[in-house]
């Protein structure tokens, strides 16, 4: 989706073209990960950071293009709306450590950015969602003027041809239209990129779905929006509904959003998951690249982009090859150290999980495991999870945490599985595990924050109160278990 697009409006024969480019590209792609050498790449990491950009008064600040123009630095990249922004981290090797190098870098390139920002009357915070962001912040008068996603909402939206509606019911209820896409613009992540030897691709993506709700749980930081208490990790749901293009009642056969979890185990190849996309969901933007060499995946990539998985593989052509897994449930915040303790939990699970999730994909339905993911947003580390307990073969209804405590020693050893250091994954995870033992994410933080100000200020100024503490806390880069 970095691809420049200058026009919104698109031919029937560039629609009929690029259709028999995806079908083409699809086919061609089994030839290339069956070809010998491919994925014989050196093994990295790299991750993404969406973030805010705020004002004095904890208010989104619309300010990209003048940080961006400032900064100068081709690794920060625009967002969809004008108050956020994203920084691209370099990629780093996965052995040693490369958690604290992701984390030096981030730490180097937001000091830089706080010099620009000051500049401009705002200031960069990572949070899955801005507490104070604002109903009519949430339309394409805020969208940022990129051709590319003026094409995406023009196209989304006249996909859904009426209003979208947000319904979500957690500790209260919001239920509200949004006339465009920019309802989406309001959720920021910590997109981890991890590279992974062809012959475990398919293993490493069911185990990170199963294990996705422990992730969900323990790194959520999205409880508040417009106002409303509502999911631990309100983006879950509010992701996939700002984006639905499916009209009321006219799918008797439920076809899927273009977020969603995912459609079952992957049998035999990562290729389903490509398959699956070209099957189920039609072209938003018929682009067609000048380049259409037999080797060039343009097209297909161009598609997976505008498919939103929680866990997404990414494609590669560059030297041999490589098939990548996307991490994109984890928000942003609170802290550099959080986001990276949340990547190792992430990356340390599905690598643990590897050996044996033959085993766990056959008595744990796919089912569950999209119940799981649901419930782990809804209700953080205060979830119920279907998982083996006392009788493996049978899943029982249990406290996520309960079965958390227990996959640290499994993520430790995905970890060092990896060539990455003891050290350094015995550092990442007492962060995660110091969160259960104090029961405290970055969610539980603000929900608590939030209840106790709203005691004594009205809401609007409880939300600017509850931003300015939080930015307080984010600013020490202690740990959110460590926060008063």
């Amino acid at each position: 989706m970095g691809q420049q697009i200058e026009r919104t409006s698109f031919t029937d024969r560039e629609k009929e073209t690029f259709q028999a480019r995806l079908f083409a590209q699809l086919e061609q792609l089994k030839t290339t990960l069956a070809k010998s050498g491919f994925g014989d790449e050196q093994l990295k990491m790299g991750a993404e950071l969406e973030m805010y950009l705020i004002d004095s008064h904890g208010n989104a600040s619309p300010s990209n293009e003048a940080v961006i123009s400032s900064i100068n630095d081709q690794q920060f990249q625009h967002e969809l709306n004008q108050y956020n922004l994203e920084l691209n981290l370099s990629a780093v090797k996965q052995t040693g450590s490369p958690f604290s190098q992701l984390k030096q870098e981030i730490n180097h390139k937001l000091a830089v950015l706080n010099k620009v920002t000051e500049q401009h009357q705002c200031s960069a915070l990572p949070i899955g969602i801005l507490p104070t962001i604002k109903h009519e912040q949430l339309n394409s008068s805020c969208m940022t003027g990129i051709a590319r996603y003026a094409c995406l909402a023009d196209k989304i939206s006249k996909q859904r041809g009426e209003h979208f509606r947000v319904s979500i019911n957690g500790d209260e209820s919001l239920d509200i239209d949004f006339r465009d896409i920019c309802a989406e613009g309001a959720n920021t992540s910590f997109q981890v990129h991890l590279m992974c030897p062809p012959e475990n691709m398919v293993k490493l993506f069911n185990a990170a779905q199963l294990t996705l709700p422990f992730v969900t749980a323990i790194a959520a930081n999205s409880p508040i929006f417009l106002g409303k208490n509502l999911w631990h990790e309100t983006r879950i749901a509010l992701f996939k509904q700002s984006l639905d293009v499916r009209r009321r009642n006219q799918y008797p056969w439920h076809q899927p959003t273009r977020v969603n979890f995912g459609h079952g185990w992957v049998r035999n190849s990562i290729w389903e998951l490509f398959a699956q996309s070209v099957s189920l969901y039609p072209p938003l933007m018929p682009y067609l690249s000048p380049d259409n060499t037999k080797d060039s995946y343009h097209e297909l990539c161009f598609h997976m982009g505008t498919i939103w998985p929680w866990n997404r593989p990414v494609f590669s052509t560059e030297g041999n090859g490589h098939i990548r897994l996307e991490f994109r449930a984890i928000p942003a915040g609170p802290t550099p150290v959080d986001m990276i303790a949340n990547a190792a939990f992430a990356i340390g699970l599905a690598n643990g999980f590897i050996d044996k999730i033959d085993e766990y994909c056959a008595y744990i339905p796919f089912q569950f495991a999209d119940y799981n993911f649901y419930r782990a947003a809804q209700y953080g580390l205060d979830a119920k999870i279907l998982w083996p307990h006392q009788n493996q073969y049978q899943p029982q209804e249990i406290d996520i945490k309960q079965v958390m405590i227990k996959l640290l020693p499994i993520a430790h050893q995905g970890l060092t599985n990896l060539n990455i250091s003891a050290k350094e994954a015995d550092y990442y995870l007492n962060i995660i595990e110091q969160r259960l033992i104090n029961n405290v994410t970055g969610a539980i933080w603000q929900k608590q924050r939030f209840n106790q100000l709203t005691s004594s200020l009205s809401i609007d100024k409880a939300l600017e109160q509850l931003v300015k503490d939080y930015q307080t806390q984010y600013q020490s880069h202690a740990p959110v278990s460590t926060w008063e």
